[in-house]
């Protein structure tokens, strides 16, 4: 599996005077088993980039090829695309319609074409690997709490087996707990499943502590596009857009600066602690 957008463009209301160029000659590669972490401030472009992968929005200009094929060929099946290219968005609320959490996880499934026995099928496994509670399927999704609805709409996006999982804000809203508990399924389900992921996140300690590449939009560009070390060693170019480095990087500079000899590229919190350990038995 392969995503690969080729100068991608995009207008919002293009032609008019309220003309936005959102997207400015994106250019990058999604490899299979990917996980993606997507950081911009807000309105950088990244939601409206994740947009793209599905077909949700058509770029204004350029191409985006899934699997070698141009999405935007006469006759490309968006349908099949969308069952294989997942996007769970910031707002669970936005994806749950149903009278309960089971008849909505089973939507997607039926949208694709599977009978209802295997829709449910799918649904009940889907929702058993989000971790959500039996006694939970036939109420309403609305009575949820906020880390329950995302485990549902990520389940209504599972049960229809896609190869890529994009998640825009997982954790938007949550206390510390729901943050890991979203997270930590997140990562299993790359781990375990082989799920390719793509993380939107204002959280650098997210970002830090799980992505393997880092992708950093400003103003509709890619302005940074590396591994977690690379990216955040930029810390002060980070800032001048916006962003920052996770704090464990600042906590290492200054322990640094104090005639440590601590390891200044970490980046999560278990990386800091064994140079901190490290330096102090020295």
């Amino acid at each position: 599996m392969s995503i690969i957008l080729d100068h991608v463009n995009y207008i919002y209301s293009r032609g008019t005077s309220d003309e936005v160029k959102a997207l400015d000659d994106i250019s990058f590669e999604i490899k299979d088993g990917d996980f993606i972490g997507l950081i911009g401030h807000t309105g950088s472009g990244k939601s409206t980039l994740v947009q793209h992968l599905d077909g949700l929005l058509k770029a204004t200009s350029g191409h985006i090829y899934y699997n070698g094929e141009d999405i935007y060929d006469k006759g490309y099946n968006l349908k099949s695309l969308r069952s294989k290219v997942g996007l769970v968005f910031q707002y669970p609320e936005h994806q749950l319609f149903e009278e309960d959490v089971f008849k909505d996880v089973c939507f997607g499934p039926k949208n694709i074409g599977l009978t209802e026995g295997e829709a449910e099928i799918a649904a009940y496994q889907a929702l058993k690997a989000v971790k959500l509670p039996e006694e939970l399927f036939y109420v309403s999704p609305f009575d949820l709490s906020g880390g329950q609805k995302r485990r549902v709409a990520i389940a209504g996006v599972l049960a229809m087996e896609p190869e890529v999982l994009v998640l825009d804000e997982p954790t938007a809203g949550l206390d510390p707990e729901g943050r890991d508990e979203i997270l930590g399924l997140v990562k299993q389900l790359h781990d375990e499943e082989g799920i390719t992921i793509i993380l939107v996140s204002h959280s650098m300690e997210d970002v830090a502590d799980y992505v393997h590449h880092i992708i950093v939009m400003d103003k509709g560009r890619i302005h940074m596009n590396g591994t977690p070390k690379e990216v955040f060693w930029h810390a002060s170019d980070l800032e001048r857009i916006g962003l920052a480095a996770p704090r464990v990087t600042y906590i290492m500079r200054k322990l640094k600066q104090a005639g440590y000899n601590v390891d200044t590229t970490a980046t999560t919190l278990s990386e800091a602690a064994d140079s901190v350990l490290g330096a102090v038995r020295l």
